[in-house]
């Protein structure tokens, strides 16, 4: 099939697809400048009268031949929006036939450089300009927008929290080099794959992300002749495996005569994945009452329950890159059941109470303003976007060297890495560095957060926190430029 004739196709189904909604008193308006914007897209919002503080954000993509307005006027989701509250945004493609990139590598991937980096701006803008919920972004849309849905998901899973697809393909299904963005083995449904395959090919658009994946919501014609109905047990097949549930079916019944609606993982509203087939229809979703079902999916038909849980201390806290003045510290990242949203990081000297020095929204962060030849310890905390915080990660603990050169200790660096932290106690190894130009007889001061139990490869006394810690026969003498590594310890809390 030619994407000239698909294209002609969908837009004469889909023109008369829908009647235009009533109107209300809000208005639907463009939106220009809103971030990084690779492919020229056109972003259109809509914010109801009676938008609720701290709003959810619904994305809904059009179909090829339409825009964003079109999708405003014909489908439901803005009535909807009056009626709960939350805020739509309506992206439009720009490019001939306005449908969306769904297959070229640089839009089937994390960061695109494609459709899906303009969209995932659109919805920060939104985050940051109206004090949108970053937890609650959920994305729905039609054919094309159908398969941008599927692509959203895969890319961006730290964005969306669930989508809903009306005619779409499995994501990575569309892609091709073909300069038409069209594939037809996809669009007719030749393309099979095992459920394994499929959510392989979700997972590699962002191959390190460890967080919760986003709920899906399906829909689909038996009679569809444009994207063939088999795409839709293809869908189900991926997001079945991205998230880990059986493909049995949990749960089934008949939302109307014709429609056959299937859960995954669960038998609730709230179940991981959920698919609607409609028997005899044709490219033509969604049809009235649709549109509802895919908000009550979502949960913006209701308050969301106030998140309460904390997230996970962040764990492997670590210094490098030393100085008389400063440090870098680096952690593995904290885990919540909503998400992540930043770090707090804590300075503490001695017996002092500990003071917060900085945020970060990396698993990083840069310490400045320190002190030279004195000691401090660093902990972490994460923050959701609840505002929850975690309880602190283990500490690290940091003696910064002198300005100068020669013996006696001055001008040496350690740092301190703990390799294994049970809660009541840990272990650590504490490398010294030797930055000057002659030799060295270290001696460190280190802070710990307990009772030092043993220390190998060095001596040590410890009063209060402070534990100073000395070379043995090999290993008391760095040359310059030399490091020693072979020095640990265990504390007991």
């Amino acid at each position: 099939m030619q994407r000239g004739i698909s294209i002609a196709v969908l837009g004469a189904v889909l023109a008369a697809w829908a009647a235009p909604r009533a109107a209300s008193a809000a208005s639907l308006a463009e939106v220009t400048g809103f971030g990084n914007n690779p492919s020229g897209l056109r972003m259109f919002l809509y914010v109801p009268d009676n938008v609720k503080p701290h709003p959810a954000v619904l994305v809904a993509v059009h179909f090829c031949t339409g825009s964003g307005p079109v999708f405003f006027t014909n489908t439901e989701f803005a009535s909807l929006a009056n009626q709960f509250g939350f805020i739509v945004i309506y992206p439009s493609a720009t490019r001939s036939g306005s449908c969306f990139d769904v297959s070229t590598p640089q839009s089937l991937t994390h960061n695109s450089t494609s459709d899906p980096a303009g969209i995932v701006s659109m919805v920060r803008f939104v985050i940051q300009n109206h004090g949108a919920d970053a937890s609650r972004v959920f994305v729905t849309g039609a054919s094309s927008g159908g398969m941008m849905t599927n692509v959203l998901l895969g890319d961006y899973p730290d964005v969306f929290k669930a989508g809903a697809a009306f005619m779409g393909v499995p994501y990575g299904c569309f892609a091709t080099t073909d300069p038409s963005l069209w594939n037809p083995t996809c669009a007719n449904g030749q393309s099979i794959k095992t459920a394994q395959q499929w959510g392989d090919l979700a997972r590699a658009a962002f191959p390190s992300f460890t967080g919760p994946r986003p709920r899906m919501q399906l829909w689909h014609g038996t009679a569809d002749n444009t994207l063939f109905f088999p795409n839709f047990g293809e869908e189900i097949k991926q997001w079945t495996n991205v998230l880990g549930v059986s493909q049995t079916p949990a749960f089934t019944d008949h939302p109307q005569s014709s429609w056959t609606r299937t859960r995954y993982g669960g038998t609730g509203i709230d179940a991981p994945v959920e698919a609607i087939s409609v028997q005899g229809a044709g490219h033509v979703l969604p049809l009235a009452g649709m549109a509802a079902m895919a908000i009550q999916f979502f949960g913006l038909d209701r308050d969301p329950s106030p998140d309460t849980q904390p997230p996970g201390a962040p764990t492997n806290l670590a210094s490098s890159n030393v100085t008389a003045s400063g440090a870098v510290l680096s952690w593995t990242a904290a885990t919540d059941n909503v998400g992540v949203t930043g770090y707090r990081i804590f300075q503490q000297q001695g017996t002092a109470a500990a003071t917060q020095i900085g945020t970060s929204a990396v698993t990083s962060f840069t310490v400045t303003g320190l002190a030279a030849t004195t000691s401090y310890s660093f902990f972490v905390r994460a923050v959701d976007a609840a505002g929850n915080a975690s309880a602190s990660s283990s500490a690290v603990a940091v003696t910064t060297p002198g300005t100068g050169g020669g013996g006696g200790g001055t001008g040496v660096t350690p740092s301190v890495a703990i390799t294994n932290d049970w809660g009541t106690g840990y272990c650590a190894t504490l490398t010294v560095a030797n930055n000057t130009a002659s030799a060295v007889t270290w001696q460190v001061s280190i802070t710990v957060q307990g009772t030092v139990n043993q220390l190998w490869n060095g001596t040590f006394t410890q009063t209060g926190s402070t534990v100073v810690v000395n070379g043995i026969a090999f290993n008391a003498v760095l040359q310059p430029g030399q490091s020693t590594n072979s020095v640990g310890f265990c504390v007991t809390r």
